[in-house]
């Protein structure tokens, strides 16, 4: 188990809970219904997904977030150094889960759920990720997991403007 323990970060924990799932953890202060819109929308998920560290751009996020539609997001600086992450969505329910496949892994790719619940205006997200196998788990590492503290840092900020306005 691996916690977090510097400052705004401190409310993501990532956890490996078998042999092939990873769960992250957070609780944002802000009501589902921001926190759906802000995985849901493309021009809202472009301005947190990507930990601003890393200097990678996000050169398109196309996303129609319903069960059954599909997704693909490319990242990298220019067409020889870009990657593409793609998948579909198995189940949407709004302001409460999402779940897709992640397809550019092939038969190792895994599969993502995120639920949220909603308590007294504050939302506990819970990320799974599920893999194939502990062999598919494994070769992924724990790279994705652990940008997710910097990308949920930048969520907060962005659920904080979204409720301010």
């Amino acid at each position: 188990m691996v916690a977090r323990k510097d400052g705004e970060s401190a409310r993501t924990v990532v956890r490996k809970t078998s042999p092939r799932e990873v769960v992250v953890t957070r609780t944002f202060n802000a009501p589902a219904r921001l926190v759906f819109e802000a995985w849901s929308r493309p021009e809202l998920f472009r301005q947190w997904w990507l930990p601003r560290s890393m200097g990678m751009t996000l050169r398109s996020c196309e996303m129609d977030v319903r069960s059954g539609g599909k997704y693909r997001l490319v990242f990298g600086d220019d067409a020889a150094t870009a990657m593409a992450f793609f998948g579909t969505y198995l189940e949407v329910v709004p302001e409460r889960r999402i779940v897709w496949t992640n397809e550019e892994g092939g038969e190792a790719g895994s599969v993502t759920a995120v639920t949220l619940e909603e308590r007294d205006g504050r939302t506990l997200l819970i990320l799974r990720e599920l893999y194939p196998s502990a062999a598919a788990l494994d070769a992924a590492g724990t790279g994705a997991q652990d940008a997710m503290t910097e990308t949920f840092v930048q969520l907060d900020t962005l659920l904080a403007e979204l409720a301010a306005r």
